[in-house]
């Protein structure tokens, strides 16, 4: 049902799907809980750790309301990252902590930036010809973040 209404608030404003969500899925998630509350599964079975699981899950689940932005699934993120948890054993950067975390923050300014909308290579070749001459100017380093006019003109996505 939850998904079923999110296909539903698609097109709407975040402020309009945080409003809907407020009136038709709260009521769903609140019946939800008093189910959950209800279940009294066998300690140690798989029920009991799922019924677990969701009761920890509920103040998570319940953030998902606050905010328009949010999506009801990490599912995108997830997809976003497939690539690089498939390579990573394999990539010649991660014999240490250091070349790993090199390799997550690249993976990260990457999928950031296809998820704006950028062609990612030209935004790596901005963002990496840009940064040094920003790095004492942190007001100055906002012009750099995927979402900015500048980098949206500069750095936008070539059609196919």
């Amino acid at each position: 049902m939850l998904f079923k209404l999110e296909r539903e608030f698609k097109d709407i404003s975040p402020e309009e799907r945080q409003k809907k969500r407020l009136e038709k899925v709260k009521p769903i998630l609140e019946a939800f809980w008093r189910w959950l509350d209800e279940q009294n599964p066998p300690s140690g079975s798989n029920l009991y750790k799922a019924v677990n699981h969701a009761r920890n899950q509920k103040e998570y689940m319940n953030n998902y309301l606050l905010d328009g932005r949010c999506p009801i699934s990490n599912n995108l993120t997830e997809s976003a990252v497939r690539p690089y948890t498939l390579i990573r054993k394999n990539s010649l950067f991660h014999d240490t902590p250091k070349g790993a975390t090199a390799s997550a923050i690249i993976c990260s300014i990457i999928e950031t930036a296809k998820a704006a909308g950028l062609d990612a290579e030209n935004y790596l070749d901005h963002l990496l010809s840009e940064l040094p001459g920003r790095l004492n100017d942190p007001d100055g380093i906002e012009d750099l973040f995927p979402w900015s006019d500048t980098v949206q003109k500069r750095c936008v996505r070539k059609s196919i």
